[in-house]
């Protein structure tokens, strides 16, 4: 698990859409090994490809998100009109998993 704690999925899944097309996620860095790290989820080039090809998606390190200002996991809590809604957290913490 590299050490990381907890990892966050967002996407049109969270939402009355029939099919999901746009899904994202995040993970919590404080205490997660770089090194660790799947090779992708360190490619933070622009639309992420290597992430994209390897998950299907894109997935930060909950930083502050450019746009917004505001952490990934909470900028995932909004649509875009600005109205709150869910996300799903992954609790990444428990060492029944292995290191």
């Amino acid at each position: 698990m590299a050490g990381c704690g907890r990892a966050w999925i967002d996407g049109s899944f969270v939402t009355s859409k029939r099919h999901s097309g746009d899904n994202d996620a995040c993970y919590d860095p404080i205490g997660a090994d770089r090194s660790r790290l799947h090779p992708a989820l360190l490619d933070l080039s622009p639309g992420r490809p290597e992430q994209v090809a390897e998950f299907g998606f894109e997935f930060f390190p909950n930083v502050v998100e450019a746009g917004s200002g505001a952490y990934f996991v909470e900028f995932f809590q909004r649509d875009r009109d600005g109205r709150p809604k869910g996300i799903v957290v992954i609790d990444l913490s428990n060492e029944e998993f292995g290191p």
